[in-house]
């Protein structure tokens, strides 16, 4: 079985660029996007029902921001898409695919830069990590959980580029990190770094412009965290770079 996430930075232009092809050549089995930025009436049929595939949206509230996806070749048996936190809720940054006692989420973090790139949307950031939190935790206790997405944040200096010029930068701020460090501390697993601890150079997103991707000047910045149940069937974890139909790449995990 392979799980795959990728930030699509819209879908609809992500079509564009051969997004069905991808679905249809990347062997998965589940796929979650994020940054869908569509209703699932503003795209076409072969997208929101594509042969093969069943699909769900949970699109914001707002015309053109924001929204996630999941891509499934079986069926879920049940689908949730609220955190029950209306403030949280209207932005559409969260859904979840439940296959038997396996949950898989598809979640889109906020960032923490305001409009003003003042770091100003940062105490909001930390409130839906906290809600995602009580919110996984609590399905850990049933069975296997998967959380895919963009994190928008890079944890640790190793995952991007330049560490010691993006200090003061949401993204990379002590409380954002601090964050995810209390995830892993609860036993959840970053399934890529575990299983390529040390390497650097492996990012997920980059800049579009000043050649950013051309000379991996990135971040890595989306993630497949899993629960320790959910980890012990990972095979492998991967980056696929290649892809470029997004500021993002493709990221995922084989399961045994």
């Amino acid at each position: 079985m392979r799980i795959i996430s990728w930030n699509v930075n819209g879908l609809r232009a992500c079509v564009k660029k051969g997004f069905l092809q991808f679905l249809q050549r990347s062997s998965a089995d589940v796929v979650g996007l994020q940054e869908v930025r569509a209703f699932p009436h503003q795209l076409d049929s072969q997208t929101r029902t594509p042969k093969g595939w069943h699909a769900c949206f949970a699109p914001a509230e707002r015309p053109g921001y924001s929204g996630v996806a999941i891509y499934a070749r079986q069926a879920p048996d049940r689908i949730e898409s609220l955190l029950n936190e209306p403030r949280l809720d209207v932005e559409g940054r969260f859904i979840i695919a439940h296959f038997g006692r396996t949950a898989i989420a598809s979640v889109y973090f906020p960032k923490g830069s305001g409009k003003e790139r003042d770091n100003s949307r940062v105490p909001y950031k930390l409130d839906f990590y906290a809600a995602v939190f009580d919110r996984i935790q609590q399905l850990r206790r049933r069975g296997p959980v998967f959380v895919m997405g963009d994190y928008n944040t890079a944890h640790e200096a190793l995952d991007l580029a330049r560490p010691q010029t993006n200090r003061k930068s949401s993204g990379f701020l002590p409380e954002e990190r601090e964050e995810m460090t209390r995830w892993m501390d609860a036993g959840w697993v970053d399934t890529f770094r575990t299983r390529h601890a040390g390497q650097a150079g492996h990012y997920t997103w980059w800049r579009q412009w000043g050649d950013a991707r051309t000379n991996n000047v990135g971040w890595r910045i989306d993630y497949v965290l899993a629960s320790p149940s959910a980890n012990k069937r990972v095979s492998d974890a991967f980056i696929w770079p290649e892809e470029t139909g997004s500021d993002h790449c493709p990221i995922g995990v084989d399961l045994k």
